[in-house]
């Protein structure tokens, strides 16, 4: 707890020196913001499951959901390996994975204002997404939140370790992000997908990214079991499999660039 306490102050901190920049980084996560003036005027004048309030809503929680679980770590531990800096690291009696996640956590807490800050802008702009949800809802949520960026964590950290053979993991790390974009809600509902490609989206990881934690902020109906199995299933899968490239990683890595 004591190296968890220290590195998060260290590193919120660091973050907290790039200010102007977390403030493009939270603006640049605004998409889901542009596609709800999209849906909710669709739903105006055509036949769609959800109402134009449930729609602003939606995508408000969308935002907030992927502001929450925005991961960069593959970019990092890329240089990492490309440039030698692996090498230093491997000399800290503290896992990489850990080091990573709490600059991640750090720079959840120093985005926190910006956030705040456009979701009242948000709200002004747009009176009809303004709603409470219940406060078990809620908290139930946040968790939902929480395992949401653990998830995509865990993910994009299994994805870093091809960086030992390619060197370049981002490259893959795109192709999953397109398949992300696609199939985690952030563009559309789930509810307007026709059934079988819902049916199918849901086996795999990326609804559970975003959709299943923001439908249920927005107070939709959403299946909580067995998608939190399937959730935590695929954690799993993806935390022993990047536990093992890292294994077989450092056997090949020679510290070039260092």
């Amino acid at each position: 707890m004591r190296k968890a306490r220290v590195l998060l102050s260290v590193y919120l901190a660091y973050m907290l020196e790039y200010r102007a920049e977390l403030f493009l980084w939270a603006l640049a996560g605004a998409l889901p913001l542009i596609l709800m003036g999209v849906w909710t005027e669709a739903a105006r004048d055509g036949d769609f499951p959800l109402t134009s309030g449930e729609f602003a809503r939606y995508f408000l929680m969308v935002f907030l959901v992927r502001q929450a679980t925005v991961v960069w770590v593959v970019w990092e531990f890329e240089r990492d390996v490309v440039e030698g800096r692996l090498s230093f690291r491997l000399l800290r009696p503290l896992d990489p994975f850990l080091d990573h996640l709490a600059a991640h956590v750090a720079e959840r807490l120093a985005r926190l204002p910006f956030v705040v800050l456009l979701t009242l802008l948000f709200f002004a702009l747009f009176p009809e997404a303004r709603f409470l949800p219940k406060p078990g809802t809620f908290l139930l949520g946040l968790l939902l939140t929480l395992l949401a960026f653990l998830l995509r964590y865990t993910m994009q950290y299994a994805t870093a370790m091809l960086t030992f053979w390619t060197e370049r993991a981002t490259s893959v790390e795109e192709v999953f992000f397109l398949l992300y974009l696609f199939l985690s809600g952030t563009i559309a509902p789930l509810e307007v997908f026709p059934e079988a490609l819902r049916s199918l989206a849901l086996l795999t990881p990326f609804p559970y990214l975003v959709y299943l934690p923001a439908a249920l902020l927005a107070g939709q109906e959403v299946r909580l079991f067995p998608g939190l199995w399937v959730m935590l299933l695929w954690g799993l899968l993806f935390l022993g499999l990047s536990r093992l490239l890292w294994r077989l990683g450092l056997r090949r890595y020679s510290g070039h660039g260092a």
